[in-house]
């Protein structure tokens, strides 16, 4: 088991700059490849960005490529999410998740993923 505690969130104004982090906690955080993931309201939960156990392997959704980094400090047990360039529609809560430990592929299938935070939420103003 892992638990996960997202920070970070808050009301920025387009193309601004915010940074989420995971506190994670529990089972040895090195083991899992991580995700984040948001969810606007009465849209489904969507992927945005992967990163591998070691963090030498990333992979973004569309939609925030080159404008989002992920990365994470193991040492720290602690997952970011570093986004610039922020638009209105990038308001959502923020979620950070870690894939089971079956699978070894990064995964963008919200499915694969087994432990979830409580999310934290962003809102970008136009």
């Amino acid at each position: 088991q892992v638990q996960l505690v997202e920070s970070g969130g808050g009301l920025v104004q387009a193309g601004e700059s915010l940074r989420l982090s995971c506190a994670a906690s529990g089972r040895t955080f090195s083991s899992y490849n991580m995700g984040w993931f948001r969810q606007a309201p009465g849209k489904e939960r969507e992927f945005v960005a992967t990163i591998s156990r070691s963090g030498g392997n990333t992979y973004f959704a569309n939609s925030v490529k080159g404008r989002f980094t992920i990365s994470r400090d193991n040492a720290k047990n602690t997952l970011y999410l570093q986004m610039n360039s922020l638009k209105p529609e990038d308001t959502a809560v923020y979620y950070c998740a870690a894939e089971s430990t079956y699978f070894s592929h990064l995964s963008a299938n919200k499915n694969e993923y087994v432990h979830w935070g409580q999310g934290t939420q962003v809102t970008v103003s136009s």
